[in-house]
This record gives C-alpha cells, structure tokens and sequence, in this order.
C-alpha cells in the first residue's frame, strides 16, 4: 500500500464534499413540486367550477389534465429521492412504514428507466387530450401541431426503447 500525499487527501476530501453542491437542485425540485401543486388545485378549481355544465368530453380532458400533473409531480419526487440518495447522502426515515419500497434501491440506471417511462406516460396522456380536444365544437384540427405531438411521442418511445437496450446490453456484458 502506498503512503498517500496530503495534498491528494486534501483534493480526494474537497471533492467527495462537493457532492453537497446538488443540495439546492434538490430543494429546487421541491419548490417545482409546490408549483405542480398550485397548478393542479387550479386545474381542479376551474374543472369543478363548470361541472354542472360540462361534457362527458371536458370532464375527461379535465381528469387527463390532473392524471397529467399528478404524473409529473410523482416524477418530480422520484427524482428527488433517488438523486438525493444517489448522489449526495442517505435518507434517514427511521423505521417509518411511509417510506417507499423503491427508496434507496433505485440506482441510475433505473432512475433513468423511470425518468423516460413517466415521460413517455405523460407524452401520451398530452398526445390523448389533444385528440379528444378535437372533438369540442370550437376547436379546429391543428394538422401540423398534431403531427409533432405524435414525431414527439414516438421519439420519447424510441428514446425508452434504446435506453431499455443499452442498459440491457450493460448489464449482460458486466456478467461477461
């Protein structure tokens, strides 16, 4: 074993405390998930304000639009949680049965899978609602921001596809 200089305790020390530097990302996000929040009470206001007087098809788009919320609010805690844990330190919820299976198990990789597939979900739930517009009477057929809804769409799906691969391809070559 070689004696290791000062100077490179110093550094190796500075950089394993820099990781501390991703703390403010990670309260930002949560200070995202208040926002997510503030747009679904609003949504949900504005949905329950004209109920009485709603279509079968403005209730649906209204329930897409909270699903919608809700999935990118739950990614927003994923990403919180596992990037937190990942990269900076350990979540210490004592022995509380709230915490969430997947807490502290979820490496990169499988934040990543998790990342596109919430993307891909919320892809098509936007893609679903923009169909279903069409079906309202004042609402012409955008032909062209429908199209790049659906390349969009497709793209993201592609997208999971090829990471789901690599990541496949990864992990049988680390057993070889």
């Amino acid at each position: 074993m070689h004696q290791r200089h000062p100077l490179e305790k110093l550094l190796e020390f500075f950089l394993f405390k820099s990781r501390w530097l991703l703390a403010p990302f990670y309260v930002g996000l949560v200070l995202a998930l208040v926002m997510l929040l503030v747009a679904f009470v609003g949504e949900l206001a504005h949905g329950l304000q004209g109920i009485w007087h709603a279509t079968p098809e403005q209730i649906i788009l209204t329930a897409l639009g909270l699903i919608d919320l809700s999935l990118a609010a739950s990614l927003v805690v994923i990403v919180i949680f596992s990037g937190y844990e990942n990269f900076i330190s350990k979540i210490d919820t004592g022995d509380s049965e709230d915490r969430p299976s997947w807490m502290g198990t979820l490496d990169f990789s499988g934040l990543k899978m998790k990342l596109i597939g919430s993307i891909v979900a919320i892809s098509a739930i936007s893609l679903l609602r923009a169909f279903m517009s069409l079906t309202e009477k004042d609402i012409s057929l955008d032909e062209p921001r429908l199209r790049w809804l659906v390349i969009l769409h497709l793209t993201f799906i592609v997208s999971g596809v090829l990471f789901a691969s690599m990541d496949w391809i990864a992990a049988r070559s680390e057993k070889h």
